[in-house]
C-alpha cells in the first residue's frame, strides 16, 4: 500500500469528527468529495445511459450508501476515504449498467465507446507527434477515430486504462478500487495498453 496516497489532513480531521458522532462533520465530508465523485461518474457514464441517468443522482445514491456503511468503514479503514468513495460510486455505476444495458449482448465491433473526453484521456500519452496536443485532440476526425479505437476495447480494458492514464492512479490504488492485487492490476494494464496501441495503429494514430 506504499503507493496509495493518504487522505488530506482536512479529510482525516472530518473523519475523526464523524467518528466522535458529529453530524455536521459528516455533511461537510460528503460535500468536500461531491464534485470529485461527480467527475468520476461523468467520465464513466455509458453514452446509452446519459439521456436517462443524471450523474448527480448516481453520486447521491452512492453517498447514501456511504452513510449507511460509514461505521464499518471507520472501524476497518481499509483504504483512504477518497478511494472508498470512488469505489462506492463505481459499484453503483456497475449496477446501473447491468440493469439498463447489461442484457444486450455485445459483438466484437459493437459501438460501446466512452464519451469523447474519456476516450481522449486514455490515448493522450500515445498519439503520434507532429502538432500540439490541443490541435490534435480538438480535431473532430481524430476524436472520432479515437472513440472507435477505444470502443473496440472491453469494458475492463477501458476502465483500467482510464484509471491509470486518465486519473493517474497508482497500481496500488487501482488494486484497492477493483479489489485485485497490485501485480494483477499492473498485468491487466499492460495487456490493455498493448490492445489499445494496436487499435490506434490500425486507425493511423500512432507513428
Amino acid at each position: 500500500m506504499s503507493q496509495v496516497r493518504p487522505d488530506s489532513p482536512e479529510t482525516d480531521g472530518l473523519l475523526e469528527a464523524v467518528r466522535r458522532g458529529e453530524r455536521q462533520a459528516l455533511d461537510r465530508l460528503l460535500d468536500r468529495h461531491r464534485d470529485e465523485l461527480r467527475s468520476f461518474v461523468e467520465l464513466r457514464l455509458d453514452p446509452r445511459l446519459a439521456a436517462r441517468v443524471d450523474p448527480s443522482d448516481v453520486v447521491q445514491e452512492a453517498q447514501v450508501e456511504m452513510v449507511r456503511r460509514m461505521d464499518d468503514f471507520l472501524k476497518r479503514r481499509p483504504m483512504p476515504f477518497r478511494l472508498w468513495a470512488r469505489k462506492t460510486a463505481y459499484e453503483r455505476l456497475l449496477a446501473l449498467h447491468r440493469h439498463h444495458v447489461g442484457r444486450a449482448r455485445r459483438s466484437v465491433r459493437r459501438e460501446a465507446a466512452l464519451p469523447d473526453r474519456s476516450s481522449l484521456l486514455l490515448v493522450r500519452p500515445l498519439l503520434r507527434k507532429g502538432s500540439t496536443p490541443s490541435q490534435r485532440l480538438e480535431a473532430r476526425e481524430v476524436a472520432e477515430r479515437v472513440a472507435q479505437a477505444v470502443g473496440e476495447l472491453s469494458e475492463s480494458d477501458r476502465e483500467i486504462l482510464l484509471l491509470r492514464h486518465g486519473e493517474g492512479m497508482s497500481f496500488e490504488e487501482i488494486a484497492c478500487l477493483l479489489e485485485i492485487e497490485p501485480a494483477a492490476a499492473r498485468k491487466r494494464f499492460g495487456r490493455a495498453l498493448i490492445r489499445l496501441q494496436q487499435r490506434l495503429s490500425d486507425q493511423g494514430l500512432l507513428g
